[in-house]
């Protein structure tokens, strides 16, 4: 699969299977998040939710991605991430099914959010659970969000 070179191009599936396609999301502002149902950072899903309920709709959508690249802290099937996200948080923000971020087996996205040569904007690496990346409207990347820093922050909400 070749690595593709616009945000809005890719195509990905839900914790339940369905295709997701970004051409959807064409015009929106677009927060895509790394997530795990077992780190310290877990309870950013609440803010993440709450973000999603005064903000998500027309103009905004986050995206969440399982992973467990970070020690095993994202083991369970798609169904139990659902359930868990569902049960504990009320997640109703799109999650997709589980990939990888980094490493050899790192998803075709994250590829794209983390290379300049694919991006046009800047280098990153996944530092952890819970990395934020913002994308605009046209589908560019504009801004690299620590894990620590809560998705309520002031400079996310800023952006916004």
């Amino acid at each position: 699969m070749q690595a593709q070179s616009a945000f809005h191009d890719f195509k990905v599936k839900t914790l339940d299977g369905a295709e997701f396609d970004f051409a959807t999301l064409k015009g929106k502002k677009v927060m895509v998040v790394n997530t795990a149902s077992k780190c310290g950072l877990t309870g950013q899903y609440e803010q993440l939710q709450d973000l999603y309920e005064e903000y998500g709709g027309e103009d905004f959508v986050i995206i969440g991605f399982p992973a467990n690249n970070f020690m095993n802290q994202e083991p369970g099937t798609a169904e139990e991430i659902q359930e868990f996200c569902q049960l504990n948080y009320g997640v109703t923000f799109p999650m997709m099914d589980k990939i990888s971020v980094k490493g050899d087996d790192q998803h075709n996205l994250y590829k794209w959010l983390t290379q300049k040569d694919l991006n046009g904007v800047i280098d990153s690496e996944v530092q952890w659970n819970f990395q934020k990346y913002l994308i605009d409207e046209e589908g560019q990347l504009v801004k690299v969000i620590a894990p620590r820093t809560l998705p309520t922050d002031e400079e996310v909400i800023a952006w916004l």
